[in-house]
């Protein structure tokens, strides 16, 4: 292991270990039945996404970072070595049983993952650092054993917060590729955005509090959850959770909001309840949307490119070529079509078997790729037959082109030995219709076949 990835490394853990400090200290200003219960916990999102992202070798930082915050809260060295040996373990807890059973770090791709880390890392996980907390401070003579149902409760319901929340939004945020929005996408993103910020705000903020505090008028802020879950994705949904949350918990610490109760735990354990249901309900919406976006593309790309060779098919292929034809109404400028015909498949079918063939047909198609531009389309006409249409091409230049590939077949050591005949065609030179050239490109194909047929039978 060399000293730049052993320093890489010991940096990252120590910025996991302040970021983990730092979460937990402006946390645990909102506690109130214990010092060292909070029900609110980012660092569970912490702690799992970090864990998740560069591995389980980095628990040290995780217990390192809990350590220091209880030691510097309340309690002993002691108590304060139990609680963080909790969080280690629910994270760890959390992010092996994640990466077994919920696709680790890509858990929120799938409606099923979704909830099977909601499950384990979300609900199962966190009970271990609340029973691991309670108990040492109990123990340690820090909290009646009379209000341990109470501060687990509130531990536990911290933590599943913490989990449900910000590790979604760690996780997705930190993957690639990061969202490019078009100008019309960053318009509609900034007044989702600060609808969504507009509508929270009056729910749970000062102003019309005294007549909505008793009124459930939350579900006013589901539909920017679903706008963001539709119309962008898990990314965007994830984060509008976050912003609302922030919200909910600035004004339900203030008194304002629905959730607004005489003991602000327990309004602050309703609001992570709610936002928590709110991030889970958002992610699995988002990711159906994603998944059923990912099937359409999909379908849309078997729809014009062929299996085996990931080219463009014939019905692509004639949309581009009516294509050319129309540019060349506006423009004028010619364009060309290449025909070519893999030899002798059926003899090295025969001879090496199918799949050597099948990758023979590959191989032409690797080549065609390499001799295109990007304006270029390369396709598999039928069979062995494959077409490559050339924009702003002339036929003396298509032939150079089809000879470059010839001579790229010649070259290569790849065993069995391939060759192609190759015609070509210009439009409208050459034919006006799209029949017409690809008929005129055949003809000329087959009349170089010929003559290579005639040249090996003159040599031997």
């Amino acid at each position: 292991m060399s000293r730049a990835y052993t320093f890489r490394s010991v940096l990252k853990g120590l910025v996991i270990c302040a970021a983990y400090v730092l979460a937990g200290k402006l946390s645990l200003r909102f506690a109130s039945v214990h010092p060292s219960a909070t029900p609110f916990w980012p660092p569970t999102g912490i702690a799992i996404a970090t864990l998740l992202t560069l591995g389980v070798r980095f628990w040290p930082s995780i217990f390192l970072g809990a350590f220091l915050v209880n030691v510097t809260t309340f309690g002993t060295v002691l108590t304060s070595f139990g609680i963080a040996a909790g969080n280690t373990l629910e994270a760890v807890f959390a992010a092996v049983l994640a990466v077994r059973f919920a696709n680790g770090a890509r858990a929120f791709e799938r409606t099923w993952d979704i909830l099977r880390f909601a499950l384990y890392a979300g609900l199962l996980s966190t009970a271990i650092a609340a029973s691991f907390g309670v108990l040492s401070l109990v123990l340690g003579g820090f909290a009646p054993w009379s209000q341990y149902s109470i501060i687990w409760r509130t531990w536990w319901l911290g933590d599943a917060a913490g989990a449900l929340v910000f590790a979604p939004l760690l996780l997705l945020w930190t993957q690639k590729p990061l969202p490019k929005w078009s100008e019309a996408k960053l318009l509609e993103g900034t007044v989702l955005f600060a609808s969504l910020i507009f509508t929270a705000g009056i729910i749970f903020g000062p102003f019309f509090h005294l007549q909505i505090r008793n009124d459930p008028w939350t579900f006013v802020c589901t539909p920017f959850l679903v706008w963001a879950a539709f119309r962008f994705g898990p990314k965007e949904a994830s984060a509008a959770v976050c912003v609302m949350g922030a919200i909910v918990v600035a004004g339900t610490v203030q008194g304002y909001g629905p959730f607004g109760q005489r003991s602000a735990n327990a309004s602050l354990l309703l609001v992570q309840c709610f936002i928590a249901f709110k991030a889970v309900m958002t992610l699995i919406f988002a990711a159906e949307v994603s998944e059923r976006r990912r099937q359409e593309e999909r379908t849309r790309l078997l729809a014009i490119s062929d299996p085996l060779t990931s080219l463009s098919n014939y019905r692509h292929l004639h949309d581009c070529l009516d294509l050319e034809i129309k540019r060349y109404a506006r423009t004028g400028r010619p364009f060309s079509v290449l025909l070519l015909d893999l030899d002798g498949l059926k003899k090295i079918n025969d001879v090496h078997g199918h799949l050597v063939g099948s990758r023979a047909l590959c191989r032409v198609a690797e080549v065609l790729r390499i001799h295109c531009r990007e304006i270029d389309v390369p396709a598999r006409y039928g069979g062995d037959e494959f077409a490559l249409v050339l924009p702003e091409t002339s036929l003396e230049e298509a032939c150079l082109v089809a000879d470059r590939i010839a001579q790229r077949f010649a070259a290569d050591t790849e065993s069995p030995k391939i060759s192609v005949s190759i015609g070509a065609a210009e439009y409208p030179k050459c034919g006006a219709t799209v029949e017409h050239l690809l008929r005129v490109a055949d003809h000329a194909l087959y009349d170089q076949k010929r003559l290579t047929v005639e040249q090996l039978e003159s040599v031997s």
